[in-house]
C-alpha cells in the first residue's frame, strides 16, 4: 500500500491546492488502471469503443489537472508577489509553461 504523500507548504501552490490536485490525479490513475483493465478483457469489437471512450475522458481529466496547475500558480504565485514587476515576471513565466506545454 502507498503512503499518503507529505504535502510540502511552498509558494508556489497553496496545501489546499495540492491536496485537490492530488486528489484529482488520484482520480485519473483510478480511471487508467479501468482503462488497462477493459483492455485486458477486450472480448469484442464493441469493448474497443467502451475503452476508447474511456482513454478521452482520462485524457480529458488529466488536461483539467493541468489546467488547474496552472490557474492555481497563477492565483498563488502572483498573490504572493511582494511587487508588480514580480508579478508579472511570474506570469510570463507561467505563461511560457502554457504555450510550451498547452
Amino acid at each position: 500500500m502507498l503512503r499518503p504523500l507529505t504535502i510540502v507548504e511552498g509558494s508556489a501552490l497553496t496545501a489546499l491546492q495540492k491536496k485537490d490536485l492530488l486528489n484529482r490525479l488520484a482520480r485519473v490513475e483510478g480511471q487508467l488502471r479501468g482503462v488497462q483493465k477493459l483492455i485486458a478483457m477486450a472480448d469484442v469489437p464493441g469493448d474497443i469503443e467502451a475503452t476508447a471512450q474511456q482513454m478521452a475522458a482520462a485524457r480529458k481529466a488529466l488536461d483539467r489537472a493541468f489546467v488547474q496547475l496552472l490557474s492555481g500558480a497563477i492565483v498563488t504565485q502572483s498573490g504572493n508577489a511582494t511587487d508588480l514587476e514580480q508579478a508579472r515576471a511570474s506570469a510570463a513565466q507561467l505563461a511560457a509553461l502554457l504555450e510550451k506545454y498547452a
